[in-house]
């Protein structure tokens, strides 16, 4: 086994269907491999062009029909038959969602894999409203992550501003749209199939 486990960065954003999918395909891959992969996960707001001087999103939340297209596409060929519909799925605010899952990943990171794939699945498979203090709670709480420690950082106001940070940063780094993964200075932003992402880790 390396010395040094291979690692990738991820941008994602739970709202971000693509990143559902993908999210699937690095578990996928994940299993496939003969040593680790580390996923240096990083937050993206992908609705911040949307929200107003308060920070709330403007407007309806929805997909365009191109968008919804591919995503079917995708499901399909990917056998993602436990993913939601567009139209099923509550279109969420998932800023709260992705301040936990920084919060865990900082504060208790051998917990963050587990969350991570619970707040994808919570949304697109079951479809619960990620954006709501309780449903976080219970999401994070399934996966062995303290109610109040949950509670604790959404009321958090200096954890938010690390929160903005990590947007910024990524905004800083180049990156305008999620997935983005990122592999010894190189970048691919889209959907990408397990072998995709072998193929990008081995730069083929």
């Amino acid at each position: 086994m390396s010395e040094h486990p291979t690692t990738i960065r991820e941008y994602a954003d739970y709202a971000c269907p693509f990143c559902y999918l993908s999210h699937r395909s690095l578990d996928e891959y994940r299993q496939t491999r003969d040593e680790p992969l580390v996923v240096d996960w990083r937050p993206y707001d992908l609705r911040s062009d949307s929200r107003d001087a308060d920070g709330d999103i403007e407007g309806e939340i929805g997909y365009p029909e191109q968008v919804e297209q591919r995503i079917e596409q995708l499901r399909a060929e990917h056998d993602a038959n436990e993913m939601l519909t567009p139209d099923m799925v509550p279109k969420v605010d998932s800023r709260d969602a992705q301040l936990v899952s920084l919060s865990v990943k900082n504060d208790h990171p051998d917990q963050w894999m587990a969350l991570n794939g619970a707040l994808f699945t919570a949304l697109w498979e079951d479809g619960r409203d990620i954006s709501d203090e309780d449903v976080l709670v219970d999401v994070a709480s399934d996966v062995g992550v303290d109610d109040d420690a949950v509670r604790d950082v959404l009321a958090d106001d200096e954890y938010r501003g690390r929160l903005a940070e990590q947007f910024a940063d990524a905004r800083h780094n180049g990156v305008t749209d999620v997935p983005t993964f990122v592999a010894d200075g190189r970048t691919e932003t889209g959907f990408l199939s397990a072998d995709e992402l072998d193929a990008f880790v081995h730069d083929e």
